[in-house]
């Protein structure tokens, strides 16, 4: 079985298609702006969004006047790092899902679905577990960027799998890169399974709650340790867009094109690996943003990737932003998992991509 074809926009479409992608980019923009700022503002201690501005400004070395200690210390310390935090895991596994929708060629590709985050999770759980033991070299060499790091190989390795198995003739067998994807995710999970089951009590309160995604006790720490490692895919992925548009026609036709297909192929992997990688080692497992997000870009906006990665980059914080905001808020003072709410919205979805699709994959 081929794989499930991203189709260009008809004829119709192209002048209403046209003029949702020229205001496409500043609406997310504008979006994202909104949503950071009621992150930053809502929480126990509620903060009038006017106030959150008078400190941001106040940071800036614009005179404010007096501010309110509190407001301040809470913002600083806690809202503003997750916040941040959240944008660059939400837009990280959004861009992930909309390269490997395109250099797969169907829009069931997903770093969750495909085994990518389960890689990369068992990876920093091998780091969590073995890091005050066999692994303790690599931990004391490479200090906050041992779990980041280790999570991008493991995310590779997968990938890198999976794309083999699924892969044949310049075509990429849906059904196979979705039955590679289940065993790699129950092999991945098995392992993290018996790494749990060795951790001791302490190791096991920190794996429990990241296995389920979670922003919670984000530090400046953390938002320096991923910030380059998500920001390189994040910019270098977007040069790459007419690459995954001639991609879309398929490997011989981009080829044609003068395209270096088998090169650039393994340059999106491994980008799309460093991304989601360093999101997964920061916040855990969170699914069905690399999802959701792209195919709803793609079937608002088309397959231009030109369009498609940064849109989805903005998209994918912003929905992140407020699965972590319900996470923190629907029952206070208890913390959900925003791993639960994001497979809540995602599942349904999923599911509903499957049986408009049913009569390609039946």
């Amino acid at each position: 079985m081929t794989s499930i074809a991203l189709a260009p926009a008809t004829v119709v479409d192209l002048p209403q298609r046209r003029y949702r992608q020229r205001w496409s980019l500043p609406v997310l923009a504008v979006l994202t702006l909104l949503v950071a700022l009621l992150s930053v503002a809502i929480g126990p201690v509620t903060i009038p969004p006017g106030e959150v501005l008078r400190i941001a400004a106040g940071g800036l070395g614009f005179p404010v006047g007096e501010l309110q200690p509190q407001h301040v210390a809470v913002i600083e310390t806690i809202r503003l790092p997750r916040t941040l935090l959240g944008l660059m895991v939400g837009a990280a596994l959004g861009v992930a899902g909309a390269a490997l929708q395109g250099l797969f060629r169907n829009p069931l590709a997903d770093p969750g679905l495909i085994g990518v985050s389960a890689g990369s999770a068992l990876a920093a759980v091998c780091v969590i577990v073995l890091g005050s033991h066999g692994l303790t070299f690599l931990t004391t060499a490479l200090g906050a960027f041992t779990l980041p790091l280790a999570a991008f190989c493991g995310g590779l390795v997968t990938t890198l799998v999976v794309y083999r198995i699924a892969g044949r003739d310049g075509q990429t067998s849906v059904t196979t890169l979705l039955l590679a994807g289940i065993a790699i995710n129950a092999l991945c999970g098995a392992g993290t399974g018996l790494l749990t089951y060795l951790a001791d009590d302490q190791q096991l309160r920190t794996l429990t709650f990241w296995s389920m995604g979670s922003l919670g006790g984000a530090t400046w720490s953390q938002v320096g340790s991923v910030a380059l490692l998500i920001t390189l895919p994040m910019l270098a992925l977007p040069l790459l867009a007419r690459t995954l548009n001639a991609l879309l026609l398929g490997e011989a036709e981009a080829g044609h094109l003068g395209i270096s297909v088998q090169r650039m192929k393994r340059l999106i992997i491994t980008l799309v690996a460093l991304a989601v990688g360093a999101a997964v080692a920061v916040s855990g497992l969170i699914g069905f943003i690399g999802l959701v997000v792209p195919h709803l870009l793609r079937l608002a906006l088309g397959p231009d990737h030109r369009i498609l990665l940064p849109g989805a980059a903005l998209l994918g914080g912003s929905l992140l932003l407020l699965a972590d905001l319900l996470a923190r808020t629907l029952v206070t003072p208890a913390e959900l998992p925003i791993g639960i709410l994001t497979a809540l919205l995602g599942g349904p979805f999923f599911l509903a991509l499957l049986m408009r699709q049913r009569g390609v994959l039946g």
